[in-house]
């Protein structure tokens, strides 16, 4: 019997399986469905320094392979998310979870970053810097490597655990963003986050989701994901954690094989809420299947 153990930034997984920030809600919600302790790990839901009512509905829109989503961060805060969300998730999960923290400057994300950081329960911190820069006009701190290093070594100098940066596929050269994130000191890159994208009404003549635009994911854009995760792997000397439409075994053993550590699932966890469990029974037959004794042993091993 092989190993499905895997390595994050100095942490040993069970399994590389990691339900994705934004899909999972705070793990409680799941935790009704199934024993969540059988996961790597689980991101938690986006969290800001102040709470967040989130944006006007409609919020999402469903699409062939994929759906948009524009719901805005909505989250309790962080004094809420220690205070309440984390006690109440420790009744039901054993493990570190990963803090997904978002801002909308610097400022924001060391707050929260530092205030996360201190808690017991926290292994890692999957920092997201597809935000708009409030102070920057607008424009998201990861479509820059320098605003995203400035995110970086700002969070690092407050905190003392592993810090992942999630980037956003909505750039022209996203190995020039992680790279510049892996100089300023962060311990891993997560990618991609959803990219960009539109349904209009055909009958209104207005976009679906009162946004306009919003986040589009799903099994449509794995190819993409696929292939950001390659280039990045390749790019730089830290972990990579991939996502990004991925819905099945086979293509978590894909993922990896592309450089990826670990393996977030997504969108598909508000299709099937027990898709990560499947998934992470399935993941030995699919082993035995392309011959692989340790899922470590396929990392980046793309020919």
């Amino acid at each position: 019997m092989g190993s499905m153990k895997v390595n994050l930034c100095g942490i040993e997984l069970d399994n590389p399986l990691i339900p994705a920030s934004g899909t999972f809600g705070y793990g409680y919600e799941f935790a009704e469905f199934y024993d969540i302790n059988m996961l790597g790990t689980f991101s938690f839901k986006g969290t800001t320094k102040d709470a967040r009512f989130g944006n006007p509905t409609p919020r999402i829109a469903e699409c062939p392979m994929g759906m948009i989503n524009a719901v805005g961060l909505q989250n309790p805060g962080v004094e809420k998310v220690i205070s309440e969300e984390l006690p109440k998730l420790k009744k039901c999960f054993d493990k570190k979870v990963m803090a997904n923290v978002s801002g909308f400057s610097v400022e924001d994300y060391a707050y929260t970053c530092e205030k996360l950081d201190k808690c017991e329960q926290v292994g890692w911190l999957e920092v997201n810097v597809s935000c708009p820069n409030v102070h920057g006009g607008g424009m998201s701190f990861g479509t820059s490597p320098e605003a995203a290093a400035q995110v970086v070594k700002a969070v690092k100098e407050v905190t003392t655990k592993p810090v992942i940066i999630k980037l956003s596929p909505n750039v022209t050269d996203i190995v020039a963003i992680a790279k510049a994130c892996e100089e300023a000191g962060a311990d891993g890159i997560s990618l991609i986050n959803t990219m960009l994208g539109m349904r209009i009404d055909l009958k209104t003549k207005k976009p679906v989701i009162a946004n306009k635009m919003g986040g589009f994911s799903g099994p449509a854009i794995f190819p993409v994901a696929v292939r950001m995760v390659y280039q990045v792997a390749n790019a730089v000397k830290i972990p990579v954690v991939g996502m990004g439409g991925v819905s099945s075994a086979e293509d978590v053993i894909e993922m990896m094989l592309a450089g990826a550590c670990a393996v977030e699932i997504g969108a598909a966890n508000l299709v099937n809420p027990y898709v990560c469990r499947d998934i992470i029974n399935e993941l030995p037959s699919v082993m035995k299947k392309y011959n692989i004794e340790n899922l470590s042993d396929i990392i980046g091993g793309v020919k």
